[in-house]
């Protein structure tokens, strides 16, 4: 059972005894040739995702493991330091309080579920110093958050898990939104949550010891597709919704393309070479519902994202979903949801 993860803490091994912060058995190896191990330090916000943090770690581990020698080291901290829970309950302990890491150390900000609420005001104050030091500083899941709130991104590329994207552009449109399931703009770097952190660390084994030791990674982990900045974190539109109509998937991408400007029926019927008929068939056959009621139905899932995610008033989030009309899209979001939004707002406890 993982019990820790400090410095001096080991865990059995099927091979026997191996150190957790370096991955190999036995005692710890020199550190490489020419300097010191290079050192990240692991910011644990208040339910954090598992996934993405362990994902990370273990690709360290296993790039220390391989290689022989202690190439990576790593250490945690968090506000309050002490113990920080995971979204899946597990809580690890902490090596301290927001304390400083050495320099040129990479800091890695684990987000999770209510991360404007674990991204607390020191947190935020700490970021800034670390970035006036010049750490490369990166997020993984919904950490981008914490770092556009503490100016890190402005005028930067980033990424954040897709469920969070509309709210994210919304509060920060400074920042250039991707949908990759990594994205590095100079000493900045975003992930989209899940496995998505250890594509971010093969990467980075890559530019630090070669592809060999990266690929040999992946092959230990039977990670047997390495994604890059250029693979969007979603699946494909038909994949997604289990069709493969091309006609049908072009229709349905620029719906979600037009969320605040909705394009009628017969317009996309039109781009696509088909009559509004011939379209009303595909949906119903393929989807069980007419254009009209799909299209409906991706606006107020974007609505209900918005109205959980940010804190735009509901009537502005009603344009940003296309509803000219405020009691309009109260009828249709009662209609759908079987509440109104300014009800849903008042359970999000924003209003």
């Amino acid at each position: 059972m993982l019990r820790s993860l400090r410095e001096n803490d080991t865990v059995r091994a099927m091979t026997g005894t191996a150190d957790i912060k370096t991955g190999t058995a036995g005692p710890r190896r020199p550190a490489p040739a020419g300097g010191s191990a290079r050192h990240f330090t692991f910011l644990l916000l208040e339910r954090f995702s598992l996934l993405s943090f362990a994902g990370a770690v273990e690709t360290l581990r296993l790039a220390n493991r391989i290689a022989g020698r202690r190439i990576y080291h790593w250490t945690l901290t968090a506000d309050g330091g002490g113990t920080v829970a995971s979204s899946a309950g597990v809580s690890f302990p902490v090596d301290d309080d927001l304390g400083d890491p050495p320099r040129e150390a990479t800091i890695l900000v684990c987000g999770g579920v209510e991360v404007s609420e674990a991204t607390t005001k020191r947190v935020v104050a700490w970021l800034r110093r670390m970035a006036r030091r010049g750490d490369p500083i990166g997020g993984f899941c919904t950490a981008a958050y914490t770092m556009a709130k503490a100016g890190l991104l402005d005028q930067k590329r980033a990424t954040i898990h897709w469920e969070n994207q509309e709210g994210f552009a919304e509060a920060f449109d400074g920042v250039e939104l991707t949908r990759g399931v990594f994205t590095v703009d100079g000493n900045r770097m975003t992930t989209a949550g899940g496995t998505a952190s250890i594509d971010l660390m093969l990467r980075l084994i890559a530019r630090d010891e070669g592809e060999d030791l990266a690929n040999a990674v992946a092959d230990q982990m039977i990670y047997s597709s390495i994604r890059t900045d250029q693979d969007q974190q979603r699946l494909s539109t038909p994949t997604r919704i289990g069709v493969r109509h091309p006609k049908l998937s072009t229709v349905i991408q620029k719906m979600e393309a037009h969320i605040e400007e909705p394009i009628s029926p017969a317009t996309l019927a039109r781009e696509v070479g088909l009559s509004t008929r011939q379209l009303e068939r595909l949906f119903r056959r393929y989807l069980n519902r007419s254009p009209k009621r799909y299209y409906m139905e991706l606006r107020l899932e974007r609505a209900r994202k918005l109205l959980m995610q940010t804190d735009m008033s509901v009537i502005n989030v009603g344009l940003a979903c296309g509803f000219t009309s405020p009691s309009h899209f109260s009828k249709c979001y009662r209609s759908h949801y079987s509440t109104t939004p300014y009800r849903e707002r008042g359970s999000n406890g924003t209003e």
